[in-house]
């Protein structure tokens, strides 16, 4: 169908540079192509980008997944946490969430450029291409894989430090798969 659009998304979060707890407003410009011609898959692919933004990113702590100790405590406060392959600086923050909301909507929309920006950056905002993420943080990590959940795959972590705070459920259970759920189904149609 190749029609571009764009929606605005707002979420806070913390964020942990060098033992310190920080607040944090962002405001994120989604462009995306549509690429499927279901309009079924089009709403459940931006259900699916909403549901992650408001579920796993919205009231979380951002962390550099090597600082180890911090993850431990805000595990242990009860604080939900989101690792990120570095210090959580916006740049890095705006390419993981690219490429996860990239993921989870599986080809039927395709972000090609995202514009982020936070409180922190004192009106710095990222433009980041989907190409320059895809080539910085490719590999099997939980950003790069389309399930609902910010947690590394199997064997990706110590199993000392794991502990489940997110929701796990599948798409299906969330009525956000691609088939269409006869008992709970959504009323769009393809």
């Amino acid at each position: 169908m190749n029609t571009r659009i764009e929606k605005d998304f707002f979420f806070q979060s913390a964020v942990h540079f060098e033992n310190k707890f920080y607040i944090n407003s962002y405001e994120l410009s989604a462009s995306m192509l549509v690429e499927t011609s279901s309009l079924r898959e089009q709403q459940v692919s931006m259900n699916r980008i909403e549901y992650f933004i408001g579920e796993f990113l919205q009231n979380s702590v951002f962390v550099d997944m090597s600082d180890a100790l911090a993850i431990k405590k805000y595990i242990k406060a009860g604080v939900r946490v989101c690792r990120f392959p570095e210090q959580p600086y916006d740049q890095i923050v705006s390419m993981i969430v690219l490429l996860k909301l990239n993921a989870i909507a599986e080809g039927r929309i395709k972000i090609t450029d995202l514009i982020m920006g936070s409180l922190m950056s004192d009106g710095v905002k990222y433009n980041i291409v989907s190409e320059v993420a895809e080539g910085s943080y490719g590999g099997n990590h939980w950003w790069n894989r389309s399930c609902a959940s910010v947690e590394e795959p199997a064997g990706k972590q110590n199993d000392d430090n794991v502990v489940k705070l997110f929701d796990d459920s599948k798409w299906a259970d969330l009525n956000l798969s691609w088939k269409k759920n006869t008992k709970n189904s959504l009323t769009l149609r393809d």
